[in-house]
Parts: structure tokens; sequence; C-alpha cells
């Protein structure tokens, strides 16, 4: 190869690696763009009563359309950046948390979301939706012209006049304009040439710009204009002559009139909004085991569903509230998570079955999800994002897309361990579908899980073939975004599980590497097992009781406004907390809608690991019984029954060394007849509360006296009977 010729994948490598240079620290943009970076302290003081319009990209940025589009909109803000102070085009991050609110106040459903403010916009509501499947820079571009020309009331002072020229406004230009030169572009009505031009040419002074439609048939006879488009150039002595360039194109227009003589560049600045530190303090990466799956990234997972994504709704209506009662029932039925969070699931999926009616103002649903009463047992998720298993090399790889992968995996994998006679095997596919469809905020994604959905998920049969249907839609995903922007190129988007993880999965069929589902199968039932799953770096259960009961003090007042809140159309009562319904209290038609279901593998599970818990912990402090503050009680069917802190425990497990498997074993060979017969005795308390069991017991024991009284008087009147002579005998 000739010495100074680059090849091209080195010259490939090279464009990544600027690209990479530029690429922000820590999210999809940087200061060094030129477009503007907004956030929830700039952004209504910046759009709103601006002098000039607003091209606002509302991104997320774990999206992976977000991250696509991204080199899009970075291009297309150079590309118009001499249209300010007529158009400024910026960015906000949705998937900050500091930003969410402001983007729901400004009506963001879905990412990336695209809005035109005009001019001198007085709400958020005045913002136009810009829709972009696949737009092209040239389209987007266009776009901005559109809206641009929809100011009927409130044109940008800094904007020159975007409508056709007449003859008239032609004939005596320089009488009414101090300037030197005036370009006329002759052009067809439905080009956006001349419109572009004049933009580009905003900030320089001494020359103006117009456009001339092909149907002005006195200046194209006048200037003979033969073709279109075609640039004219008017001087103020009286002379015009044709712009020589060698291509009729906006770019070599804009290029020939910058650089005529007197032209200058005015004195505009750029809008930029008002300068924001910048947080570059880097977060520590955590150790993570490819092998495990870790309930912090559940626990977000959960938390950023429920209340940031179903948020972004004011009011959820139809098929939205459709979906999310399937979709909180089935993780209420299936997720193997924490004694409080799995309180938390059932007790918004008890709230949820006794909505009346299709419509539910999040105001209200809020209340429920973020645990604003006091109830009679803790029932808390965490409101922290934590990636361990998810976490990407930068914060906008991975993260929630990752999570809510695994938390589907594990959901369709505990419906296997629950298969009864009946089972509809698409409960678990069907409400994730109908969550991804209805809430999920990237909608290209969305849109392409749908596509998948539609096209063979009616075809499963069994929950085991739910399980690999959505193993291998999965890997189709990531065979799809393989090498693409979305992939971080530390974990690269390969077909999972790989031989190191399960080598049986892969077999070889005619020299040709083939899966063996059943092998898959059966690793995904390990792998997504709840003993497979670690508690590293989730909030522990202690500090998640004392934030639940402080935050239900504070928002005592608040649920109290929100008592007789109008709830799909009819007067509902405020939510009366988690806790068991009582046969006494419940409607019967709600009566029928209660349902739990008892898994006798998880329940005995639970409870043969709180037992390990308590037997380590006994051991660690060398038999000095746990104070008051170690322990926290749950609601479990043993009202007698306490359990610590599981992250704490767990951790003080590893360090000696000691594993769940070993402590549990032991612990079935010394108690499995008690606690089996534990078990069966849960089993017949299950759907009633204690007013329900105390009621029971009490009746029980006034029946009892009263047949015993019942006895005693009849035996007593037949031996006086018997007494008497005239009482005939055998």
């Amino acid at each position: 190869m000739a010495r100074g010729r680059c090849h091209p994948h080195a010259l490939l490598l090279l464009l990544l690696a600027a690209a990479l240079a530029g690429a922000p620290p820590g999210g999809l943009y940087s200061p060094g763009d030129p477009l503007v970076l907004l956030q929830v302290d700039t952004l209504e003081s910046s759009v709103l009563n601006s002098s000039s319009a607003w091209l606002v990209e509302f991104y997320a940025s774990w999206c992976g359309h977000c991250v696509h589009f991204a080199p899009t909109w970075r291009a297309l803000a150079a590309d118009i950046q001499e249209w300010s102070p007529a158009v400024n085009v910026a960015v906000v991050d949705c998937a900050d948390i500091a930003n969410q609110k402001t983007c729901g106040k400004f009506g963001i459903t879905g990412f990336p979301t695209l809005k035109f403010f005009k001019a001198f916009s007085k709400s958020p509501e005045d913002g136009t939706k810009i829709f972009h499947p696949g737009d092209s820079i040239q389209n987007l571009r266009q776009s901005i012209i559109t809206n641009l020309e929809m100011h009927k009331e409130t044109w940008p002072p800094a904007c020159p006049p975007l409508e056709p020229a007449s003859v008239e406004e032609i004939r005596g230009f320089f009488q009414t304009n101090n300037v030197t030169y005036l370009a006329l572009i002759f052009e067809t009505n439905e080009s956006f040439l001349g419109r572009e031009v004049t933009l580009d040419m905003l900030q320089y002074e001494n020359v103006a710009v117009r456009r001339v439609l092909s149907s002005e048939e006195e200046l194209v006879k006048k200037y003979g204009v033969t073709a279109f488009p075609s640039s004219f150039l008017l001087i103020n002595n009286g002379t015009f002559s044709r712009i020589p360039v060698q291509m009729e194109a906006r770019s070599f227009y804009t290029h020939f009139l910058q650089r005529l003589p007197g032209v200058t560049r005015g004195p505009y600045m750029p809008t930029r909004a008002p300068d924001t530190p910048i947080k570059t303090t880097p977060i520590p990466r955590k150790p993570a085991d490819r092998s495990k799956v870790y309930m912090a990234d559940l626990e977000s997972a959960l938390h950023y569903a429920l209340r940031v994504e179903v948020a972004r709704f004011s009011v959820l209506t139809g098929e939205r509230v459709r979906a999310l009662k399937d979709f909180v029932a089935v993780l209420a039925k299936y997720f193997p998570g924490r004694p409080f969070v799995q309180n938390f699931l059932r007790s918004v999926d008890r709230w949820l079955r006794n909505v009346r009616g299709s419509r539910i103002p999040y105001s209200a649903l809020k209340l429920v999800l973020t645990n604003r009463k006091e109830g009679q047992a803790p029932a808390v998720l965490s409101n922290n994002v934590t990636w361990v298993g998810c976490q990407g090399s930068e914060p906008h790889f991975r993260g929630y897309p990752c999570s809510l992968w695994t938390l589907f995996h594990l959901l369709t994998v505990q419906a296997t361990r629950h298969r009864r006679l009946g089972t509809d095997p698409l409960e678990v596919l069907g409400a994730m579908r109908g969550y991804v469809q209805s809430f999920f905020g990237c909608r290209e994604c969305a849109q392409h899980f749908e596509g998948m959905a539609a096209e063979s998920m009616d075809k499963v049969r069994s929950v085991d073939e739910a399980a690999l249907w959505l193993w291998s839609r999965h890997n189709r995903v990531n065979a799809r975004l393989a090498g693409t922007e979305t992939e971080d190129p530390q974990f690269p988007k390969l077909q999972w599980p790989p031989p190191e993880l399960c080598h049986p999965c892969h077999s070889v069929v005619k020299r040709r590497q083939v899966w063996d589902e059943a092998a898959v199968l059966q690793f995904l039932k390990a792998y997504f097992s709840p003993i497979n799953i670690f508690l590293n770096y989730t909030e522990p259960e202690t500090a998640l009781v004392v934030r639940r009961s402080r935050e239900a003090k504070e928002g005592a007042g608040e649920w109290a406004m929100g008592v007789g809140m109008e709830v799909g159309g009819s007067e509902r009562r405020g939510f009366s907390g988690p806790r068991k319904p009582s046969i006494v209290r419940m409607n019967p038609k709600m009566q029928e809608l209660e349902e739990d279901i008892v898994d006798l593998d998880s329940f005995s599970e639970l409870h043969y690991k709180s037992k390990a818990l308590k037997a380590a912990a006994v051991a660690a402090n060398k038999g000095r019984q746990l104070s008051k503050r170690d322990t926290i009680p749950l609601l479990l069917a043993d009202d007698s029954h306490q359990a610590f802190d599981y992250a704490a425990a767990w951790e003080r497990l590893r360090q000696r060394g000691l594993g769940s498997k070993q402590l549990i074993g032991a612990l079935e060979e010394d108690e499995g007849d008690t606690l089996r017969r534990s078990h069966w005795f849960r089993m017949l308390g299950v759907g009633f509360s204690r007013l329900d069991v105390s009621l029971c017991i009490i009746l029980y024991f006034l029946s009892s006296m009263c047949l015993l009284g019942m006895y005693t008087f009849f035996r007593m009147r037949t031996r006086h009977r018997k007494g008497r002579p005239s009482f005939p005998t055998a």
C-alpha cells in the first residue's frame, strides 16, 4: 500500500475514535455540542416567553432509539447553527431524576419526543410535536421552516420574512432597505431552498435574500429565468447578474453570499442557557458476577417502571388501565422479592383490582405507589436506582432496558414453578406485552417488541414455551442491535447464554452450531431461581421501613385530601393500606376478586432462608440476642415470625464463607417435619386477617359451649324423668 494512503478500515476506526472523543462523558450530549443543554431550572425560563422559537428534544439516555438519533440531532444543530437567534435547538434528558417531573409537565410520554415552541410561547402545552420516523436532517430542517411559518401573531423579531416576494417589493426594495445586495432565488412552490438560504444569511449584514416563485411570470421574464432553482444577485447601483455556482444548491449559494465584499457577520450571539455546574465525579464501578442476578437491578426496574414510566400519563384510561392491572397482578403473583417489596406489590395490586371503571388519575395512583399511608404491615419499594449486573461503561448504556429484560425473564421462569391445571401460558407474556405497548418510553423499541409479539406470541402453548419464547426474542434483539450505537463496547450484545455459562446449551448438528432448548430451559430455571438472586447493594430493609414511616407521616395530610377522590368515574375512599381484606367488611363481589396464590416450594424456601439467617446471626453474635433495632416485623401468616435486614445478614454469611445451600440443607434435616406442619397451617389461614381468625375462634368456642350446655341440660332432664314413678321403663 502506498505511503500516505489510509486503509478504509483504519479510516473507520479513526472516525469512531473521533466520535467517541467528542461523545459526552455521562450522556448523549455535551456542552461542546452546538445546541443548548436544558435542565429543570432552565427549561421553562429559556423556552417560554422567549423572543425566538425553540426546537427541543426530550430524550432518555437509556433509550436505544435516542442513542441512534443523537448523531442526527447533533448534526441538525450544527447545520442550522446560523439560524439563531430566530430558532434555537436544545435537549432535555428526561432520564435524569431531577428532570422527570418537568418532562411530565411538558407532556412527554415517549422518547425521543421533538417539540417546537413558537416565539413568546406561554405554557408547556404550547409545544407542537414534530414526528420523525427515521427523518433525515433535510426533513427535520424543512419541518422547522414549516412550523416557523405557522407564526401568525408572534413572529420572531430576528427572523427575516420567508414568504415569496412580489413584483412591487422587488421593484422598490433598495429604496426601503439599506443594503448593498439582494439575492433572488427562483424556485417552485414546494421548494425549501430559498427559505433555507434566507435563514443561513440571517446573521450577516448588508445583504438580503428573497425567494421568487416560478408563478411570478413578470420577474421570471425580466431576469430570463429558464431553470428552477436558479439565483440572481441584484446590486443597489441597478446592475444584476446570475450567481456563478457549480451547483444550484443551498451550500453553494450561502458560501458565495457570505464572501461578497462588504458583507459582514452581525453582532448576534448564540443563545445559551445559564451556565449550570456539570457533575464530573465518576461513579465507582460495582463488582458484579455475570453468573448472578442482582436484586438491586430488579427493584430499580420496578421503581422505574411503576413510578417513572407510568407517571408520564396524568390520567390512565382504557387499554393503559388494563395493561397496568395485568402487569402489577403478575408482579404480585410471581416476583420473588424481599417480603416488604412483595407486600408493596400486593397492596398496589389489591388497590388496582378494587378500582371501578376504566379511568385512573395518576394523582390517586401516586399515593399508593409512594406508600403515603400507614398500614398494619410494612410495604415498601425503594426509590433508589442502582445498577449492578446491568451497569454499563457509561450512564447511557444498559441500565433500565437491561433490568427490564431481566425482570421479564425472571417472571416467565417463576411462572414455570407455579404451574397449575388451567394456567394461561400467555399470562406473563401478555402482561409484558401490554406494559411495553402502553408505557415503555422508547417507542421504537416498543414497536419492535410488538412486531415480534404479533408474529408468534399466540403460538405459545405452555409456560415452558413462554420462557423459551422470551429468551429467543431477546437473542433476536441482541443480533439486531449488535455493532450499533446502542451497544456498550465493554458489554457486546452476544447470543445468550454464552458457552462459559452454559456449555450444554450449545450443540453441533451437521457441523452447525445449534441451541439445545431443553438445556437452555434448564439453565434459565437455574439462573433465574430465587436462590441465584444476590442482595448486594440493595437498600437495607430497616432503612426502608424508617423512611417509609417518615414519609407516611409527612403524607398524612395528602392522604386526607385523597379521601373521596374520583377514581374510574365513581367516588372512592382513600386506600386503606396494605392489609389483608376482612371477610366481615368485604363486599361479596369484591371477595371473588381476591386471589392469593400459594406455592409451597417458594413459601418454604422463604421460611428456610429466614431460619437460616437467624441461625447464622445467632452463631455470629456468639449466642447474644438481637436488639430490637435489628429486627423488623413482617406480614407473614405466622405473626410471631421475625426477620432481619436480608442484605446485611447475607453479607455476614459471605464473610464467613457460608452459602445458602449448606445452611438451608442443615435446617431441612433438623426442622423439616415441624416446618411442613407449619406450612399446612399457614395454607389454612391464607386470605384471612387477624380479625377473621379471631372471630372464627370465638364463634367456635361459643358454639362448643352452647352444644355442651344443651347436652348437659337434656342429660339432667332425662335422669330426672327416669326417677319419677310414672316414667315407663324397659
